[in-house]
């Protein structure tokens, strides 16, 4: 947001008038109620609003790949892994990333740390989410309008910025700030400590990612960050502006398709894939007419059955679709899945007390009962002890946690899509050869307007960590 209002600039003639030897000039008035510069108060509220709706638009794209949602029409270009053209949500990202960079130098600017380390992990988040589903991207000559074909970095370089700018944000959250955070954030209220867990826990995000990663830089990050989930990133929405997953519940009651439930989702949970039905289920999606759980098996649609009450959708105000409820960024129960897959192989004790900590902090969250969250935990499906651990339990129960977040297609391309019962969607698309999608097609306006620049590229081809 260069500036969120544009200023009408409002030319007065100069008149030079002679009397005897004076001179006078009229003044040029500047109205103070149209600013020629955003303030910073107002350019962290719209950067937290606008990367909160960046994670639900990610995920809107993604959760179909990791068939949490599926179409309910047959052959729908989501479910089948069809190229699509995400200009809005391309043109989202790069809009907010240039609003950060406008924070960050007003932050530089006033000496104003506090909102410059915000800037920084927020610029972290969107990078990292346009990396992770898209590639190399412009960044480096992407937002101080020196070219207006900017270069594509790749996507490694950009994963080494990512890091950096974490670090930068966790050193200057720890210096004084001349101007300080209130309740023009969103997420913590101006609380700098929460501030400091977040960006380290994104850190921990990324470097799971990372071939290669440094195990104790990994493991310090997650020590310093979320402790609980009241630490947890997310925005409430506001009676202005409802939470977008709550506004996709209610369309789909006005007969506006759209949150309809995979099959595998709720076979997943329903006692179907495994041997127990998961008490999160009832607190996460809605049943049929008839009170039963019944997804849609994706590419395939939900054949016969009539639009309404015949199939599992998302309602409305349930956790992930209160109106003024949250949308997730990061959550403690990630972070200690991310614990759990960091360990495995060199504290499997340590691997399995996370993962868990990580099914309980998810439960809690939801609501779920204490007696139930320990009878699930208790289940030899679940709690199967140590020594039967494996890196698959880890991603099952974090593929649940991390629902309609765009962090889960991450984990399905580095875990290979091995989820169990996962199959390839009816009808996919014939040009993946029987296989799942590793990373969306460039959009159309970059490539009509930076076309020499953008990556030829198929959307077989892997984000460099997915190799």
């Amino acid at each position: 947001m260069k500036n969120s209002k544009k200023l009408n600039v409002l030319v007065v003639a100069l008149m030079m008038i002679f009397l005897g030897s004076c001179e006078t000039w009229l003044d040029v008035n500047e109205n103070p109620n149209n600013p020629t510069d955003a303030p910073i108060t107002g350019l962290l509220t719209n950067t937290i609003l606008e990367t909160t709706l960046n994670v639900q638009r990610a995920g809107n794209i993604t959760s179909p790949y990791v068939q949490h949602l599926a179409s309910p029409n047959p052959a729908s270009s989501t479910d089948i892994m069809e190229p699509l053209d995400f200009s809005g949500t391309w043109g989202s990202f790069y809009s907010v990333m240039s609003d950060l960079t406008d924070l960050m130098d007003k932050a530089e600017r006033l000496d104003a740390n506090h909102y410059l380390a915000a800037g920084q992990t927020l610029m972290a988040l969107n990078l990292g989410m346009v990396v992770d589903m898209w590639g190399s991207a412009p960044y480096s000559e992407g937002f101080r309008f020196t070219t207006v074909t900017p270069k594509y970095d790749s996507d490694q370089e950009l994963y080494t910025e990512i890091i950096a700018l974490l670090d930068q944000a966790i050193s200057n959250f720890n210096k004084t700030s001349a101007v300080t955070i209130r309740a023009d954030d969103f997420i913590y209220g101006g609380n700098i400590p929460k501030w400091i867990r977040f960006a380290n826990s994104l850190k921990a995000r990324y470097l799971i990612h990372t071939p290669g990663y440094d195990r104790g830089v990994l493991l310090a990050a997650v020590a310093a960050g979320f402790q609980n989930n009241g630490d947890d990133a997310k925005m409430d929405f506001f009676s202005q502006r409802f939470n977008p997953w709550a506004q996709v519940a209610i369309n789909n009651q006005n007969l506006l398709l759209g949150g309809w439930i995979s099959s595998q989702f709720i076979e997943a949970l329903d006692g179907t894939s495994y041997p127990i039905f998961d008490p999160r289920l009832p607190l996460m999606v809605g049943t049929t007419a008839t009170g039963d759980f019944v997804g849609v098996p994706n590419g395939a649609g939900r054949g016969n059955a009539p639009e309404r009450g015949a199939r599992s959708t998302l309602i409305p105000e349930q956790y992930y679709t209160r109106r003024l409820g949250p949308v997730l960024i990061m959550t403690f129960a990630e972070l200690k899945f991310i614990e759990a897959e960091a360990n495995l192989g060199a504290n499997k004790a340590g691997a399995y007390q996370a993962y868990l900590d990580g099914i309980r902090a998810h439960m809690q969250m939801l609501g779920v009962t204490p007696g139930d969250v320990q009878n699930y935990l208790d289940h030899p499906s679940v709690g199967m002890g140590v020594d039967a651990f494996t890196v698959n339990d880890i991603f099952k129960e974090k593929w649940i946690a991390t629902f309609l977040h765009p962090e889960t297609w991450n984990d399905a391309r580095r875990f290979d899509y091995a989820y169990k019962d996962m199959t390839i969607p009816d009808n996919i698309n014939p040009d993946l050869g029987g296989q799942f999608i590793r990373r969306l097609q460039y959009p159309d306006s970059e490539i009509s307007r930076n076309g020499k620049n953008v990556p030829s590229v198929g959307l077989l081809d892997r984000i460099w960590w997915d190799k």
